[in-house]
């Protein structure tokens, strides 16, 4: 077996990268081995990093001392097995770490895929571990594929916050804000919100995002970083997918007493983390969408929890032809490339990135 390629980046630089050949070896009983074929790399890929050490995500690929594998949703072939139940030549979607293989220890296997039960995963979230089998149906497979990798992790967690925030009677707020309006998260939930007509959308973006996020219709109004003063101080909740402390900050001192929910998610301005400055108002809650995730799955049932799913993003992906182009991206330099443009905020909202190393 040919070396495989890691692509990492240093833990306390994510701007200092390098490709590094691995030595995959035969497959052990109860191993398999895949060779990566495509992935989506999006902001949210970003918030892994910079959240790596805090939420376990760089537990997930370990690599050398001050390193870290940024992990990625994709599919991947199975190229050789020592598990019966899991088929050469099979193909599988879920999280892999930025490279041409990944090696996993298979566990849990069913019909429908199984999960990588290897030590140093055992304590993360199962949602993570698994690995489900593909089997696309009708025409446009690699279109399909290309959306449900850009989409299928982001609305889902799109898709809880929506679910959370209504079953809390949106904390009593008449209006909920979302920073980052631009990122794929944001619009997904801005979408579901905007469905659910309870209350207002509000989009807060940069000024060249501006144009793209007012022209989505799921909106009721944007405003740029520089306007929140001009915002209306009505009952509002947060949701802040930038992870940016003086945004934060900015927010929490605005509304003041009528901020009645501030929710943290991502942390795709991953150069501006939130430091000690004491933010007015309420405490922000970090959300987590495996722990909900696997709360409304125990509640509803995990068939009922995936249909419902299913349904909300189906809708969702048939608007995308309206406002996103996928752009597929191979070769290690040019995801070198792809990697760095997206961390220096430089990706343009309307494209999807799919990468083929």
């Amino acid at each position: 077996m040919d070396n495989g390629q890691d692509f990492l980046v240093r833990k306390d630089n994510f701007a200092n990268t390098s490709w590094q050949e691995n030595s995959i070896g035969k497959c052990l009983p109860g191993e398999v081995l895949f060779k990566i074929d495509a992935f989506a790399l999006t902001a949210n890929n970003i918030t892994y990093a910079v959240a790596g050490e805090r939420m376990s995500y760089w537990q997930f690929f370990p690599a050398e001392e001050g390193w870290g594998k940024i992990p990625v949703w994709g599919f991947a072939e199975v190229i050789e097995s020592q598990v019966d139940e899991v088929s050469k030549g099979s193909r599988y979607y879920g999280y892999f770490p930025m490279a041409t293989h990944l090696k996993v220890q298979a566990g849990r296997v069913t019909t429908g895929g199984f999960s990588d039960i290897a030590s140093h995963r055992a304590a993360l979230s199962p949602i993570y571990n698994a690995y489900h089998l593909w089997r696309p149906t009708g025409e446009d497979i690699q279109q399909q594929e290309a959306r449900y990798m850009l989409f299928q992790p982001l609305f889902a967690t799109a898709f809880l916050i929506s679910d959370f925030f209504d079953s809390n009677q949106y904390f009593g707020a008449e209006a909920v804000l979302l920073t980052s309006a631009s990122s794929k998260t944001s619009v997904s939930l801005a979408y579901l919100l905007h469905a659910q007509g309870s209350v207002k959308v509000l989009g807060l973006t940069s000024p060249k995002n501006r144009a793209f996020v007012e022209n989505l219709g799921f909106y009721d109004a944007v405003y740029s970083y520089d306007e929140i003063g001009d915002i209306a101080r009505g009952p509002t909740a947060t949701v802040d997918m930038a992870g940016n402390g003086i945004v934060l900050g900015e927010l929490h001192a605005h509304f003041d007493e009528q901020l009645k929910y501030s929710c943290l998610v991502g942390a795709t301005h991953w150069e501006s983390r939130p430091g000690a400055t004491e933010l007015k108002g309420v405490k922000p809650e970090l959300f987590f969408a495996p722990t909900h995730g696997q709360q409304r799955a125990k509640e509803w049932g995990q068939d009922v929890f995936t249909s419902r799913l299913a349904t909300a993003m189906k809708g969702f992906s048939a608007t995308a032809d309206a406002w996103l182009k996928v752009e597929f991206v191979s070769g290690n330099e040019a995801i070198t490339r792809c990697y760095k443009n997206l961390l220096d905020g430089q990706a343009s909202p309307s494209v999807g990135y799919i990468l083929k190393p």
